[in-house]
This record gives C-alpha cells, sequence and structure tokens, in this order.
C-alpha cells in the first residue's frame, strides 16, 4: 500500500482548501454517525448506494431516497483503515485540484466524480443488493485530475514502512497499477468496487478538463521538457 503523505503544493500563494477540510469533516461525521449507530448494518444499508434499488430490482426503497444515495454513499467507509487511507490521499491531492478549480467548481467536480464512480459500479453490477460505500470514487476524479495539473510534482509517499520522494505521475501510476493488479488476482468475493475506482478516474478527467478556468494548463511540466 502507498500512502501520500504531503506534496510540494505547485502553487505559490498561500490557500486554505476549506472545500477539502469540509469534505474530510463530513466523511469523518459520517462514520462517527456510522459507528454510534445501534445496528450499523442497517445504517449503511439505508445510506449506501444498492444497485438493486436504483435498477428497481427492489421495490422496497422509494426512487428519492436510493437516487439519494449516490450521494450519501460516498461519505460512509467500512473501516479506520478505509477512511483514513481515503483521508490522506484527499488532504494531500484534493488541496490543489480546490485552488486550480475554485472552490464552487471544485466542489461539483468531485460530486459527480462521486456519482459517475457510483453509476459505473452499478453499470457493472446490475441487480447486486451489496451496499457500496466509501469516497474511493470522488478521490479517484481527483487523482485523474492532479495527473493531467501537476504530473511532475513531488509527492512523499510512505512505501514499504519508508518515506519515498516519487514524481505524482509515478505515485498516481502505482496506485493505478495496483488496482490492475488486484482486479487480476481478486477474490470472488472481495467487496472493493473497482469499477468505481475507474469509473472516478474518467469522469476526474473529463470534468477537469471542462470545468479548469481559462489559464489552468495541463501536463505543464511534460510539455515544458
Amino acid at each position: 500500500m502507498v500512502i501520500p503523505l504531503y506534496d510540494n503544493d505547485p502553487f505559490e500563494t498561500p490557500f486554505r482548501p476549506y472545500v477539502t477540510w469540509s469534505l474530510i469533516a463530513l466523511n469523518l461525521i459520517a462514520f462517527f454517525g456510522e459507528q454510534a449507530s445501534p445496528d450499523s448494518e442497517a445504517f449503511v444499508a439505508h445510506w449506501a448506494v444498492v444497485p438493486a434499488s436504483i435498477t428497481n430490482a427492489s421495490s422496497t426503497v422509494a426512487p428519492l431516497q436510493a437516487y439519494g444515495t449516490l450521494f450519501t454513499g460516498m461519505f460512509l467507509h467500512g473501516g479506520w483503515l478505509h477512511l483514513i487511507g481515503n483521508m490522506f490521499y484527499l488532504q494531500v491531492f484534493g488541496d490543489d485540484i480546490e485552488q486550480a478549480l475554485g472552490r464552487g467548481r471544485y466542489l461539483l467536480f468531485y460530486l459527480l466524480s462521486g456519482v459517475f464512480s457510483a453509476t459505473v459500479y452499478i453499470a457493472c453490477n446490475v441487480g447486486s443488493k451489496l451496499p457500496m460505500v466509501g469516497a474511493s470514487g470522488a478521490i479517484s476524479g481527483v487523482l485523474a485530475a492532479y495527473l493531467m495539473l501537476k504530473p511532475c510534482a513531488k509527492v512523499t509517499v510512505l512505501m514499504f514502512y519508508r518515506p519515498v520522494r516519487l514524481q505524482a505521475m509515478w505515485v498516481i501510476g502505482i496506485w493505478v497499477g495496483l488496482q490492475l493488479l488486484d482486479i487480476g488476482f481478486a477474490d470472488p468475493t472481495d467487496e472493493v468496487a473497482y469499477s468505481a475506482h475507474f469509473g472516478g478516474l474518467l469522469a476526474g478527467a473529463l470534468l477537469f478538463y471542462v470545468l479548469r478556468p481559462h489559464g489552468v494548463g495541463l501536463f505543464e511540466c511534460i510539455e515544458g521538457d
């Protein structure tokens, strides 16, 4: 597992990523609410993405509630490791995308990436009654945007219990490679939503290209070489 610790913020001016911090806070609040619930399984089943509910394969859930889980599901997590890992990635990479897009566009970008990733998961698991939770899809969108924005930015990551300094393109490339490797050797009972991860990557790349303000370049360091 590769855990990002911090990057060399590619922007020169100080910036406070209020949206990123707020998203992290919401994820924490939702997780604590999940843990405090007397019936955590029922809590997750109510707020998580369940493909069968979205595709009308289950008539026990109201349509408004079912579609609402496309948003609520991205703020739930399956455990402390799941939560902490996602929040490290969001903190390290999210602030740069927030500054590049602006706070309003960044929030829209994040939510749409999460919704699209959940939609891809549903399309790949039509009729499934297994709930999907996690910010991984939306954060995958953030990783795709960061790769397009500053692929050469140096990121310090924890790899094999040692801090290593790598370019962002390698850090994100390793993450994508591990997803592909996990898919190839995945146990049939594995509950990791890999399709949602790749849906988020695709959404993030498309949305960042469309939403980025005038003057925000792409692959700058590569083009400059």
